[in-house]
């Protein structure tokens, strides 16, 4: 009974929590169909809350800490990146309340109201930066595997960070403008609904953002060696994170692309590694 008394406690904090998360997603969506739902959604997290207060015979508080995360999150990767974790949350709900519905009975219908959110949260999805999930990848994607091989290239045949720095930064920006072209272009010719300016903003944003992001061990720093190890770190946690950010919005398999974009990153970085060394010796320069 000690054991179904503290499920009964996660469970009625996780309902108050979620109750606070959908009343903000709420009051956050414009579009009206998404904010009915939600605020259905919440009044029944509350309604559930309740249920379970008078089961347990306490007043739980909600854990502000995850109301903060989750919101957080929602700024930064918008709301089906939100949802699929709620999602989750809601599988775990309805494992958790199946294990004491038989000492609870009146769970059955809570049992029954979480399954419906899964539904609706399902049919929530229609988010519109989806849709340029393509123009990020395009950004990324070409940014850490273009210029993390040039700054091994050009590490070792300049071995001086200043000139790699400087190098890369030029690089980086040039590339950028020509990758923001190219989508501008490309979205243009093809029948959507993208805008084909808006398409080529978040490419060439994406990849300035990857550029500063990849080159700022060389400013930090004047050991070349330290600064590319730094580099190709930074460039693993930029693959982890966007891949994870895809993986859950659009339920694709997070580990088979994170290690097929590491192996493409770091294959490339090694070839450029070897080629900078290559003709730094062929040329004899030395800077």
């Amino acid at each position: 009974m000690k054991e179904e008394t503290k499920i009964l406690e996660i469970m009625q904090r996780n309902e108050i929590t979620e109750h606070f998360i959908y009343k903000k997603l709420s009051s956050w969506e414009k579009d009206k169909e998404n904010k009915k739902i939600f605020d259905e959604i919440a009044a029944d997290e509350l309604k559930h809350y309740n249920v379970l207060k008078n089961l347990s015979n306490k007043d739980i508080t909600p854990n502000k800490f995850k109301i903060f995360i989750y919101l957080f999150l929602e700024k930064i990767f918008g709301f089906t990146f939100i949802l699929k974790l709620m999602e989750t949350g809601e599988d775990n709900a309805i494992k958790g309340y199946s294990s004491i519905i038989n000492s609870f009975p009146e769970i059955k219908k809570i049992l029954e109201d979480e399954e419906k959110h899964e539904q609706k949260l399902l049919s929530l999805l229609n988010e519109e930066r989806l849709n340029y999930v393509g123009s990020m990848v395009l950004g990324l994607s070409d940014a850490l595997v273009e210029l993390t091989g040039t700054l091994a290239g050009l590490t070792f045949a300049f071995q001086n960070t200043k000139l790699i720095s400087l190098s890369g930064l030029i690089t980086g920006i040039a590339a950028a403008l020509s990758m923001a072209c190219s989508e501008y272009l490309s979205v243009k010719a093809e029948e959507g609904d993208r805008n084909p300016l808006k398409a080529a903003l978040i490419t060439g944003l994406t990849y300035i953002m990857a550029v500063i992001v990849l080159i700022l061990p060389y400013f930090l720093t004047q050991n070349y060696v330290l600064a590319l190890v730094f580099c190709l770190l930074f460039s693993s946690l930029l693959v982890l994170v966007f891949n994870y950010y895809i993986s859950v919005a659009k339920d694709l398999d997070f580990k088979k692309r994170f290690l097929e974009m590491i192996i493409i990153i770091f294959s490339v970085s090694f070839i450029s590694f070897i080629i900078g060394l290559v003709v730094k010796k062929a040329i004899g320069i030395d800077i």
